[in-house]
């Protein structure tokens, strides 16, 4: 029992710099609607800012006064990203900004590489706290203790400042209708502002107050914003209280869970999400989010239609183009081709169910890596020639992705989006601790073509004719009523309802497309590297194909494609610096802020602001 106890402690002590971390990005996004994954980069500027006041200023006031220094200093920063990147796109499509904070992320990333290095850095022991108390006879760290009386201070502090404050009156009636607030004459720029630059302090004082626990490392800004996507939805999308009690039950949950089943620490958290999305699709204290109801839906989209003469010339044109490449290009041009192919195809897929389903999914790396998987487990444990096991990846992906949509279609916004990620975990886990069958982080090995694919240019042939002929179905399914049809679900469920149109069934089955063409995709993938390793089914993969989208133009229909072509190419030649993560991100800002509609869109805008109203604008 004081075992127990003891544990119980220690997920609490946990949950101190989880829940100021959520706090934090539950603030921002209850404001300003921006689903922000640079805030975990924030968490880690407050550990490696934290440990270098630390070292300078001796004592406990220094050791104090160091953290409350370093979440004002991140707070700067976090105003300053505001001002700088996040201000020029308010105005976007719904969720691109998630492509800047992307961007953000990478900057972040490699400066805190040129600053600090690639060391990791141990925190400093709290003075006078370097010891232990024993209750009921089980020793728990005293540090723990102070981190569990802090934690409802700050609760009670956030709550004080967002029900009894001038602030908090604003930044509450913003969470509810910040068109309203702006009508009434408040100044939204600054008050977004000052948000952002609370909720990244916040993020900024959970790094530096975690530094006596955990340390400092590059790798702590992805190894905690899962964690605190999963508490800030499990609670409630906004609800600083809902954070609370997920961070309270999570931290637990996996205190016991390291201690009795360290196998399930991988997933323990997403199986919780899923359970709490499934039963209270809000989470505990959230509300349902309305598509477009804080104004970021950007302009009015155009009516889709097929590709006019001039479009079509184009196309044809290119595919010439690439059909005769292998008669004068060099293998490595062949090889960035067919990547860039497959992931045409694979953001093609997400773009299909995102742009005109409107079903944002954080979770589409199931679908690609479950293909890749299908195809290389038939030809690794049974020899199955390649033919038929190629005919197997889109074939599981699509199953996969009708038992797992069959859940998530009920949801819509971030908690669908969450739901995906939860469903994703678990497939990735699947693979990463299924040794016996997947071999685990070894992967799968030696998995090639057959004889008369086995050479660059008959697979070249074969990847440009499956992917861009799974893209030119996406399209052509996009023109048909059953695309109309899905159109309609996204922006007028009801009124499609009352047309006779069963939205849910429309959405599954869109869906369940979706995964069969990403695992085609995966199929493809597979075959060309000859091998498939469980990075391909983890959260970066997906949020890869989500960024190409965006940056592509998510209103446009050859964005995913677009997208996808930039950024593979892009990367290829940007890897060889030794900073390119710093190159790529501020590429991918400076694209964000001068096309904030996207490279298709932006180009559709000036080429149609070029030539005479009565041409026809390429989609």
């Amino acid at each position: 029992m004081a075992f127990l106890f003891a544990l119980f402690l220690t997920g609490l002590a946990n949950a101190a710099a989880l829940f100021l971390v959520a706090s934090g990005l539950s603030l921002i996004f209850g404001v300003t609607r921006i689903v922000n994954f640079a805030h975990g980069s924030f968490y880690m500027l407050g550990a490696f800012i934290g440990v270098t006041l630390m070292e300078l200023l001796p004592g406990a006031v220094g050791f104090w006064g160091a953290i409350l220094l370093t979440g004002l200093a991140v707070g700067l920063i976090g105003a300053l990203v505001e001002i700088v990147v996040l201000r020029r796109i308010y105005r976007a499509p719904e969720l691109f900004q998630l492509v800047a904070t992307f961007g953000v992320i990478l900057v972040i990333q490699d400066l805190a590489l040129m600053i600090w290095g690639a060391e990791d850095r141990l925190g400093p022991r709290a003075p006078g706290l370097r010891g232990v108390w024993r209750i009921f006879g089980e020793p728990v760290p005293k540090f723990d203790i102070v981190l569990i009386a802090i934690t409802p201070v700050i609760l009670l502090a956030l709550w004080y400042l967002i029900t009894r404050t001038r602030l908090g009156i604003l930044v509450r009636a913003a969470t509810q209708d910040r068109e309203m607030v702006g009508a009434l004459g408040v100044n939204q720029a600054w008050l977004f502002t000052g948000v952002f630059a609370l909720g990244s302090a916040l993020a900024g004082w959970g790094g530096a107050l975690q530094l006596p626990k955990g340390g400092a490392n590059l790798l702590m800004d992805f190894n905690i914003i899962g964690a605190v996507f999963v508490v800030v939805v499990i609670g409630g999308m906004g609800s600083l209280p809902g954070a609370f009690i997920a961070a309270v039950l999570i931290s637990v949950l996996n205190a016991f869970g390291v201690a009795f089943l360290p196998e399930s620490t991988l997933v323990l958290m997403f199986v919780v999400m899923a359970a709490v999305l499934i039963l209270r699709p809000y989470g505990l204290l959230g509300r349902e989010e309305t598509a477009g109801e804080h104004g970021q839906v950007g302009a009015p989209e155009t009516p889709i239609r097929p590709y006019g003469p001039r479009g079509v010339a184009l196309t044809v044109a290119l595919l010439v183009l690439l059909a005769a490449l292998p008669a004068f290009a060099e293998p490595f041009l062949l090889t960035l081709v067919v990547d860039i192919t497959v992931f045409a195809l694979f953001a093609a897929s997400l773009h299909f169910i995102l742009g005109t389903g409107g079903m944002v999914s954080f979770g589409h790396a199931a679908f690609f890596g479950g293909g890749a998987y299908a195809a290389a487990l038939l030809v690794y444990h049974s020899e199955t020639p390649m033919e038929l096991a190629f005919l197997c990846a889109p074939l599981a992906a699509g199953v996969l992705a009708l038992g797992i949509g069959w859940f998530c279609i009920r949801l819509s916004g971030v908690y669908f989006a969450m739901l995906t990620l939860a469903f994703s975990q678990l497939v990735w886990s699947l693979a990463f601790q299924w040794r016996s069958v997947t071999r685990g982080d070894d992967g799968l090995i030696n998995i090639w073509p057959a004889d008369w694919l086995n050479a660059p240019m008959p697979y070249y042939y074969l990847t440009l004719a499956l992917g861009v002929g799974g893209i030119l179905t996406l399209r052509h399914i996009i023109h048909a009523p059953f695309g109309y049809a899905l159109r309609a679900g996204r922006d007028s469920p009801r009124q499609a309802e009352a047309m006779g149109i069963n939205v849910g069934r429309v959405q599954l089955v869109a869906f369940a497309l979706a995964g069969a063409m990403a695992g085609l995709a995966g199929g493809l993938f597979v075959f060309s590297k000859g091998s498939v390793f469980p990075t391909e089914l983890e959260i970066t993969k997906s949020f890869d194909a989500l960024i190409v989208v965006f940056l592509g133009g998510v209103k446009t229909l050859a964005g995913g494609v677009v997208g996808a072509s930039f950024m593979t190419s892009v990367e290829h030649w940007l890897t060889r610096l030794e900073y390119w993560r710093l190159v790529l991100g501020l590429v991918i800002i400076a694209v964000v802020i001068l096309m904030p509609e996207g490279i298709v869109g932006t180009l559709k805008r000036l080429a149609g602001r070029l030539r005479p109203s009565t041409e026809e604008a390429p989609r």
